[in-house]
């Protein structure tokens, strides 16, 4: 028995020895650890270096002096000084004499200026000034706009026969306080010069154009329905090219097209200078994740009409502020954009496609640039096909990979294919990783009100939510490569195939993609492209039995798939970075931060960060990136990670100065008072004021007012703030509102019809440009018919009382009459029947703001920027 015994003692020792001796030898087969932070800051400095200057390169600013030498290019310098007399002008709301007299001044004197230049041999141009009056549904409101204006120009050649004309779109109009020099005054002074040189160019197009500069944008989308629905050019237009700015300056990116005609890109393709475009922006748009909307929409669901919808995007820290001034905007930028512009209108106004562009429906189309330096485009039937021939090519070279490993080793296909297997396994749980471990730190800082730490300092991303997504994506497979047991396969067998794992993922993931109808599915698609480019090389080469050499081939075509998965993800971060300080409360922004950086990580650096295992002591490689993450995260709860800084990077706060006037059925006040109704911005409200000298005793939450009052007692503006009245609050405040001009609602009438079904009652509105009507029924009272469109009544199942009437004006100041029928389910009328509530926003600065009022807006911080009105709530039960 102790023979025995000592034979076991010897057996163990001995394999202990050899498990030690083998991980020696295999750490030698490794290369050192030092090597490996090389490898990674690579990567950065080409983020630094290719990335960044591709990005956010521009074109040189052509100037008036430049124009006898580059005749027919778009002129910057004269749209620069158009945009300085716009700017002057100062906020635009509808409804102010800034908006509907100064400006409309201002174009159509502009435009006569044009019509003085103008090749009158060769050319006709007609303006006019419209002033539409309708109403459509938005969100859950029916809005209804009255003797809004549009400035509406129509260019064609003296000899065009053509009744296809393409429409050119862009907003004058602004948000309140905002003099929009960016939204909307860039693309504003964009058309006017491309309007110019179409003018004085000596060569014919066949189709007119329309060059429709819209006064109710803001408003929301008013203008731009009132055209297309009642406009007598709006059914001639085949087609549209939308311009917006979500912010100042950089690039203009094409972020939606058709629906359903790919020629669009294709034109798009052929003829923009400086292609900057994304299917994924596309897709992401349309999903209503970026807290925005365009008249693009309009045309597309009231007018039927394909097109283009472009944006600058390039700091959105300024969107909607007073800070969106000239002296930000860059020549350079309005350059780039205007040298696009009139390429395509060019190219579309002489396009055969336009004559009937149903007859060029094919389905979605699939486009994106690389690096601005080319732009590819297909349509979504051939991404169909690229997408499942490459995932099953790769899966193909894979196998074929596997096999060979097997025959030039001593292991067996059988045992290359569990090793396989585990790869995989281990893969796929580190993809899990690379999405939750940034995804938890996002949900950590959201726990402590922490949040928004990069809205200023973006760089914090890279420590807080890259680092982590690295290091769980490779954390499983690095763990497994410390503790295995010696194979007699080699080790850069290993390593290969946990890129094949990478690429086996990236192919079932295509295939998903496809299934469910995504064109992002691209995204998987290029990147295997780029792998079976490199393995097929490897392959048909002695690279891929030749120790680490694959690694070579698979890292210089690497480099193109990280430079370009940088720059497609980048994109998202510089429009969500600042879209996050105006996102509301009521989502956690961090998250959405930290998914794209996530989905970056695992697209740009997918068949990179398996690489850390080629080198020795790889566990403290990621100790490493965990020490960044804990720097970056120490960084980021000190004063480098308060999110606000003064003018560049504001906190946004919306409020209404509000007084409240509620009557009851028979007649009596029961309240009257005044107060401050805050719609927050982004997710940590007001408590950033907290530690300011700013009084906010008695702040509290609306939902106490919710079940007493008709929305809730609040003054909510639009249907996305009446949404958020959960989060809403309010602030009370001991002297009262003063309001600044009368607010009316007269009873004119209320009748029984015949049959006893139902009760009108007839109303007479005045007040403001801008006011709002909320009709709740009271219990057994349903709303049988209304003056209003019948949309939201026709569609029960989808909008619920109370019901939000928005009303707007510009020049047409005639009271607002409308009735409405209610129906009882007793048939007795006697008695209270529905509750009202009236509210008149009086928006823009025509309107004075009370001396306790500035008080309190002084009293703010200077990091703080608000946007805020008098309003007057009146409500009744009638």
């Amino acid at each position: 028995m102790e023979l025995q015994a000592d034979g076991d003692k010897e057996s163990f020792s001995d394999t202990v020895l050899y498990h030690v001796l083998s991980k020696e030898k295999e750490l030698k087969r490794r290369l050192p650890w030092y090597y490996a932070p090389s490898l990674l800051l690579l990567w950065v400095a080409l983020f630094f270096a290719v990335v960044l200057p591709l990005f956010y390169r521009l074109p040189e600013r052509i100037t008036i002096a430049d124009e006898p030498l580059k005749p027919g290019e778009f002129v910057a310098e004269r749209a620069q000084k158009i945009l300085y007399e716009f700017d002057r002008i100062g906020p635009k709301v509808v409804g102010s004499i800034a908006n509907e007299v100064t400006t409309v001044a201002f174009l159509l004197n502009e435009v006569e200026k044009i019509r003085r230049e103008m090749r009158s041999d060769l050319f006709d141009l007609e303006v006019g000034v419209q002033q539409p009056s309708g109403s459509y549904v938005v969100g859950t409101m029916t809005s209804i706009y009255q003797g809004i204006q549009n400035v509406v120009v129509k260019l064609s050649t003296t000899s065009s026969n053509s009744s296809s004309y393409l429409l050119i779109n862009s907003h004058f109009d602004t948000k309140p306080g905002s003099p929009g020099a960016g939204d909307d005054g860039t693309m504003v002074v964009v058309m006017l010069e491309v309007l110019r040189q179409m003018s004085i160019s000596g060569t014919k197009f066949m189709h007119p154009l329309v060059f429709l500069f819209n006064g109710a944008e803001e408003n929301p989308l008013q203008a731009s329905h009132g055209f297309i629905t009642q406009h007598k050019w709006a059914a001639n237009c085949k087609a549209v090219i939308n311009l917006e700015v979500g912010g100042s300056g950089g690039r203009d990116i094409l972020f939606q097209s058709g629906p359903n005609n790919p020629w669009l890109v294709k034109y798009y393709k052929q003829h923009s200078k400086h292609p900057f475009a994304s299917t994924l922006a596309e897709e992401i748009f349309q999903l209503g994740i970026l807290p925005s909307d365009t008249d693009f929409r309009i045309f597309r669901d009231y007018g039927n009409i394909p097109g283009l919808d472009i944006a600058q995007f390039s700091n959105g820290y300024v969107y909607h502020t007073a800070f969106d001034t000239f002296d930000i905007i860059p020549g350079s930028s309005i350059q780039s954009t205007g040298e696009n512009i009139l390429s395509l209108v060019r190219a579309f106004s002489n396009a055969s496609e336009l004559y009937n562009t149903e007859e060029h429906r094919a389905g979605h189309a699939v486009f994106f640039d690389f690096l601005g330096l080319f732009f590819v485009t297909y349509t979504e039937k051939t991404g169909v096909i690229l997408n499942c021939c490459f995932a099953v090519i790769s899966l193909i070279l894979i196998c074929c990979s596997l096999w060979k490993m097997a025959s030039v080793s001593e292991v067996s296909p059988g045992r290359i294919s569990i090793l396989f297997v585990i790869a995989l396994g281990l893969h796929l749980l580190g993809c899990l990783l690379c999405i939750t471990l940034p995804i938890l730190m996002a949900v950590l800082y959201d726990v402590s009100d922490r949040t928004l730490t990069y809205y200023s300092n973006n760089w914090l991303v890279i420590g807080l939510y890259i680092c982590p997504a690295i290091i769980g994506m490779v954390l499983p497979s690095t763990i497994y490569h410390s503790f295995k047991t010696n194979e007699k396969l080699n080790h850069s067998y290993h390593i290969y195939i946990g890129l094949h794992a990478h690429c086996v993922v990236l192919s079932f993931l295509a295939i998903v993609l496809t299934v469910i109808g995504l064109r992002i599915s691209y995204m998987c698609m290029l990147s295997l492209v780029f792998y079976v480019v490199s393995l097929l090389i490897n392959l048909l080469t002695t690279l891929h039995d030749r120790g680490y050499y694959w690694v070579l081939t698979v890292q210089t075509i690497q480099l193109l798939q990280f430079v370009y998965f940088c720059y497609l993800f980048y994109i998202f971060l510089v429009i969500f970075f600042p879209a996050m300080g105006r996102n509301r409360d009521s989502a956690n922004p961090d998250m959405l931060i930290a998914v794209i950086c996530a989905i970056g990580t695992f697209f740009a650096l997918g068949f990179v960060v398996p690489l850390i295992n080629m080198f020795r002591w790889s566990t403290v490689i990621l100790i490493g990136l965990g020490l960044v993450t804990f720097i970056f995260s120490m960084i980021s709860v000190s004063e480098v990670g308060f999110p606000y800084r003064p003018k560049t990077s504001v906190m946004r706060v919306n409020f209404l100065q509000t007084r409240r006037m509620f009557y009851e059925y028979d007649g009596s006040l029961s309240l009257d008072d005044s107060g401050y109704y805050f719609d927050y911005q982004d997710r940590r409200a007001l408590r950033p004021l907290e530690d300011y000298d700013v009084n906010l005793t008695g702040l509290t939450s609306i939902d106490a007012y919710c079940d007493k009052y008709v929305m809730c007692g609040i003054p909510c503006f639009w249907s996305s703030w009446c949404r958020g009245l959960s989060s809403a609050a309010w602030l009370p405040r001991e002297k009262e509102v003063d309001i600044p001009e009368a607010l009316e609602l007269k009873l004119l009438n209320k009748t029984v019809s015949e049959s006893g079904k139902y009760k009108r009652f007839e109303f007479d509105l005045t007040g403001p440009p801008h006011m709002d009507l909320y009709i709740r029924p009271l219990d057994g009272v349903t709303v049988e018919d209304w003056s209003f469109i019948r949309d939201v009544l026709d569609k029960p199942e989808k909008y619920s009382p109370p019901y939000q009437i928005y009303f707007s004006y510009g020049v047409d100041k005639t009271p607002l009459k409308f009735h409405i029928d209610f129906a009882k389910s007793d048939g007795n009328f006697d008695g209270p029947i529905f509750e009202l509530g009236v509210v008149g926003h009086y928006v823009n600065k025509d309107f004075q703001r009370d001396a306790t009022t500035l008080q309190f807006i002084a009293n703010l911080p200077e990091f703080v920027y608000t946007m805020e009105w008098p309003s007057l709530f009146m409500r009744y039960i009638f």
